[in-house]
């Protein structure tokens, strides 16, 4: 925490259009951003909230996270209030814009909370301690004779009492107190945090006045259409525009080049025709009207298909060797009388949020001003800078709800397209994907295939360990050449393989990016969690053992391995959450005719999952029945938002094990909507039980993603525990199971 302080009311207002009465409290951060560099970060500390409490009683906390369903805006300002002791009925809360003043504003990476709850917590106790200070100056008492309580502050010899509002004016001249004085909370003293409290956008989001970037509207505003090259990086040849023009509500029609950073292969936007309208209808429909010759480039010749066969091949033989590897595993493979050997492949895999990318814009001479659902404004707000030739501070990005995100609006190449438009019609703007767009020309979570050898010794336990991995690296969006995956990318479950193994070596395997590589829920961990708990699966049957117990075995005995974060790895962690999801699942009972059980556990975000899938299989068809989940993610901050957080990651992975495949044929996306990109459907949805570990004194770790990992592996555990197949390819839809 650095630098808490009043802020400039004048400022405040101006920023966020709020009353200019009452404490003002912020956090400044210097973190200029003017130039668009985009980096894969590592996890910041960067304060980032204002308070303002007015004179009526009321709380404004300025949320500067992203809202998309996660619930932050209401975690974060819980533990704010909590310190300062408010009644939650006062609270409100208001989006930031993307400013730089915040640090870092990716909402990504499971990091919110964990980066953000305790320079929250101190918001909130810096407020009380000004509060308190006021109200014994009143009554000329000594500031331990005082308590702040339900949004009063009390004299506890006399029990006179204050209300926070009417101490706003006194409060408000004192000087801001040392950080050092700050003393927080004792974990049995909360109120909110560790609780159930309901979202504060929840009357919104129920009856629909909620506002997502698709909502935006603004006087004069056109809408657009853009029609892009079906393989990615592609330009326009030529295009005849006769057919869209006789489409009503069609306006202009025009060329728009792709924009390309010097910094970054794949930012920017892709370019394509643009089709301008009076609403939205007409600009889809003139889009489908329009008549284009392509230069597909080089990558028409891409065929996923082909690039499996390939990655296949490379995985069976000799790769790069990753720190971490350890022992001799080819000597014990020679020794051993007991070796097993898998090959396991995940499929591109596409975002597809509810919420289609969208953005509206307003470019102005030098003033340009964005309305967008993002996860990443300030990224968004230096590539407009840059793209636009003007000064950041000129560009303003205020940030909507998201309806869902999972890391695709962390990207702002729509953001940028909308700039663009709006620029070249002197007129305000929104672009709307459609959902093929959106499926067909996005930055795809990467293929996979990954190669596992195990022997085991006369005991049946684990003997030896061999992993190779191929997978195009998120680097590649950053700059060429980036052919094998990142050191950041493997430590999600691969070079921080939690067994204790004696000989275990671990190999990188070339892998080329064809398309824009991103993001998505739990990143590379899905590749990991897919592949080593479908092989512990595979070698526990082949040691006779029950895999729950094999699991307990492999991870040994108790240890804490320290690595480069604040966050070290305990290996009994992670077997408690296994040994409570296999009490909760009521492990080891009699199953109906056609059914199995699969467990799995990940380590992920600093935070320990371990799942339990229950599966029926009647002709060939899967039907997951249940799940039930265990996470230890130290402090709970908000125990409603984090049952919502692992139910909704049980359905976001179970739509990857069923359904997930993107694949592509002469360089282009084969898929269009949902109906052959499939989600899990309601009636498809399982009874969903989670489980969270108490663990109050730990410092809090990710909730969003860690949950994700396990499905696919446990739901195809399962399956081999009903049938005997084992399934090592994603998704399911491609088996046969009959």
């Amino acid at each position: 925490m650095s630098n808490i302080q009043q802020i400039n009311r004048r400022d405040f207002v101006k920023l966020f259009g709020l009353t200019s009465t009452g404490i003002i409290l912020g956090c400044n951060i210097s973190s200029d951003r003017k130039k668009f560099i985009p980096t894969s970060e590592k996890d910041t500390f960067s304060p980032n909230l204002f308070v303002q409490i007015e004179k009526n009683g009321d709380v404004t906390l300025i949320a500067s996270r992203s809202e998309m369903g996660q619930g932050i805006k209401t975690s974060l300002a819980s533990a704010i209030a909590d310190e300062l002791e408010a009644d939650w009925k006062y609270v409100k809360v208001k989006q930031a814009i993307g400013h730089e003043k915040y640090g870092n504003q990716n909402t990504d990476g499971s990091r919110s909370v964990r980066t953000r709850l305790e320079p929250m917590r101190k918001m909130g106790a810096i407020a009380k301690m000004m509060l308190i200070s006021a109200a014994a100056k009143k009554w000329n008492v000594a500031e331990n004779t005082c308590k702040a309580e339900n949004h009063f502050i009390i004299n506890t010899n006399t029990n006179d009492k204050i209300f926070f509002g009417d101490l706003v004016d006194d409060a408000a001249k004192l000087p801001v107190p040392d950080e050092k004085l700050i003393l927080l909370k004792k974990v049995e003293d909360f109120k909110f945090i560790g609780k159930n409290l309901k979202s504060v956008d929840l009357e919104d989001f129920t009856h629909g006045t909620a506002t997502y970037g698709i909502d935006v509207r603004i006087p004069n505003m056109k809408f657009a259409a853009i029609a892009r090259c079906p393989v990615t990086f592609g330009t326009v040849k030529s295009f005849d525009k006769s057919d869209a023009e006789k489409v009503k509500g069609v306006e202009r029609i025009f060329e728009l080049e792709r924009l390309v950073p010097p910094t970054g292969q794949f930012f920017g936007a892709l370019g394509g025709v643009a089709v301008i309208a009076n609403n939205t209808w007409s600009a889809f429909e003139g889009k489908q009207n329009l008549n284009i010759e392509w230069n597909y480039g080089n990558n028409h010749s891409f065929d996923t298909e082909q690039f499996q066969k390939k990655l296949t091949e490379r995985v069976h033989k000799k790769g790069k060797l990753v720190p971490g590897s350890r022992g001799n595993v080819s000597s014990t493979f020679n020794k051993s009388k007991n070796t097993i050997e898998a090959t396991y492949h995940v499929p591109f895999l596409v975002h597809a949020p509810m919420e289609v990318p969208n953005a509206t814009a307003w470019f102005q001479e030098n003033k340009i001003e964005v309305w967008a659902p993002l996860q990443d404004p300030q990224t968004a707000r230096a590539e407009i800078a840059h793209f636009f030739n003007t000064d950041v501070h000129n560009v303003t990005v205020n940030v909507t709800f998201l309806g869902g995100g999972f890391g695709r609006k962390s990207k702002s190449d729509f953001v940028v397209e909308a700039v663009a438009l709006s620029k070249k019609i002197n007129a305000p703007v929104q672009v709307v994907w459609t959902r093929e767009d959106d499926i067909q020309h996005s930055f795809y979570h990467a293929t996979s295939v990954q190669y596992l050898k195990g022997s085991l010794d006369t005991k049946g336990n684990v003997s030896a360990w061999l992993q190779r991995v191929a997978v195009p690296s998120i680097v590649s969006s950053f700059k060429s050449m980036s052919d094998y995956a990142s050191g950041l990318e493997l430590n999600q479950g691969f070079t921080n393989n939690p067994y204790d193994i004696q000989n275990f070596r671990l190999e990188s395997v070339k892998a080329e990016a064809h398309l824009r590589i991103g993001w998505l829920r739990s990143v590379v961990n899905i590749h990991s969690g897919f592949g080593n708990n479908s092989f512990v699966d595979e070698l526990a049957f082949a040691a006779k053992k029950d895999p729950v117990q094999f699991h307990l075995d492999l991870l040994g005995k108790e240890k804490v391995i320290k690595g480069r974060s604040d966050y070290p790895f305990e290996s009994k962690r992670l077997k408690n959450v296994l040994k409570n999801t296999a009490k909760i699942a009521n492990w080891g009972k009699e199953l109906p005719k056609g059914h199995g059980i699969g467990v799995a556990v990940h380590y992920s975000f600093y935070s320990y999952v371990a799942t339990a899938v229950e599966v029926s299989v009647k002709n060939g068809k899967v039907k997951v029945e249940n799940v039930w989940t265990t996470i230890d993610c130290g402090l709970a901050l908000n125990k409603d938002n984090i049952k919502n957080q692992l139910e909704g990651a049980a359905i976001f992975g179970m739509s990857i094990a069923l359904y997930g495949k993107v694949s592509v044929k002469e360089g282009a996306v084969e898929q269009h909507n949902f109906f052959d990109y499939q989600m899990t459907r309601m009636k498809d949805a399982p009874n969903i039980y989670v489980d969270i570990v108490e663990a109050m004194n730990e410092p809090s770790t990710g909730v969003g993603e860690p949950g994700v990992p396990v499905m696919a592996p446990a739901i195809c555990n399962a399956i081999f525990n009903a049938t005997g197949k084992r399934v090592r390819s994603l998704p399911l839809l491609d088996h046969d199971l009959v």
